[in-house]
């Protein structure tokens, strides 16, 4: 009976709601800050077949949230953005492992042939291989900074390239830079995406939003055990919504679901503060100058977490 206990402790550890992975590069060292080298990949994929996770396509989770079923907690779904080359150097992994994967495709890099990138006849060939291919932007662009006429011209730009070159129409999309607000969204959704997501650390659930999915930065020597164990925290951001326009952060209001009292709040250069929950509410007057143009805020209560970036328009 003890060993059932400790038995099924140890499974409630492992599985700890379904996760997206984003990778960028692969076995290019030229930039360590987004890169994986083929022999961590392999640790990796390898960590996850032998602890039991599922890899699924990412159409298996939308497809779950878009009927409000739950996810099993043992789903993991890889995603890689902008379209680099270098994924080329890491096929042969994803190929050994049998492991679905989705890119998202930076339109514009490809069609002007940058040397860094996949061209489109190279993408196109991923297909046969598990491989979705799907929409990262035109341009790659701060979006947050674009009036919504030149935002919705990249979106009808690169959506038509991507059509006339790839021969179909992307289900997902993800942020350029993991940057929006709630103007970006909403354009973003006209365009019709099954789901967005986002580059938050966090996990998914079926509360999570369909149009702002968290995913987990893999880069180098990842613990994967560590951010597999991310929870999703249910938290409604009352403050702040956007940048502040004096650039000085005064107040964090936030509502979750949670009974805990306390919490643990991080801004950008700010660092890590404890703050106390009341009745599932966390207000927290701050008084600080936001130094950088792109501020990410977290709430954590245990294992759970939430995150709202805000970036100046």
């Amino acid at each position: 009976m003890k060993f059932l206990l400790l038995f099924c402790v140890g499974i409630s550890y492992l599985f700890a709601d379904a996760h997206v992975l984003i990778y960028h590069r692969f076995n290019d060292d030229r930039y360590p800050s987004t890169n994986t080298p083929n022999s961590e990949l392999k640790k990796q994929f390898a960590y996850l077949k032998d602890n039991n996770y599922t890899v699924v396509p990412l159409k298996a989770i939308v497809d779950k949230l878009s009927t409000n079923e739950s996810i099993p907690d043992e789903w993991v779904a890889i995603t890689i953005d902008d379209g680099y080359k270098s994924f080329l150097n890491a096929l042969e992994i994803f190929k050994e492992f049998k492991y679905p994967f989705s890119i998202f495709v930076y339109a514009k890099a490809t069609e002007q042939k940058y040397s860094d990138f996949m061209t489109w006849e190279e993408l196109k060939s991923l297909e046969e291989f598990g491989g979705s291919l799907e929409f990262h932007s035109y341009a790659h662009p701060h979006s947050t900074r674009l009036s919504e006429k030149t935002l919705q011209e990249d979106f009808k730009k690169g959506l038509e390239l991507f059509n006339n070159k790839i021969g179909h129409m992307p289900s997902f999309y993800s942020y350029p830079y993991g940057e929006f607000n709630e103007n970006v969204k909403n354009t973003a959704k006209e365009f019709g995406f099954s789901a967005i997501l986002n580059q938050n650390n966090g996990a998914v659930d079926k509360t999570s939003d369909i149009y702002d999915l968290d995913r987990l930065a893999v880069v180098g020597k990842a613990d994967l055990k560590t951010l597999l164990n991310f929870e999703v925290l249910e938290a409604q951001w009352n403050e702040p919504k956007s940048f502040p326009k004096d650039g000085n952060l005064t107040k964090v209001n936030i509502k979750t679901t949670s009974n805990a009292t306390k919490a643990k709040l991080y801004i950008t250069n700010i660092g890590w503060m404890d703050v106390k929950v009341k009745n599932g509410m966390i207000e927290e007057t701050i008084e600080e100058k936001l130094a950088n143009q792109r501020t990410r805020i977290i709430l954590k209560i245990g294992n759970k977490a939430s995150t709202k970036i805000i970036v100046k328009d």
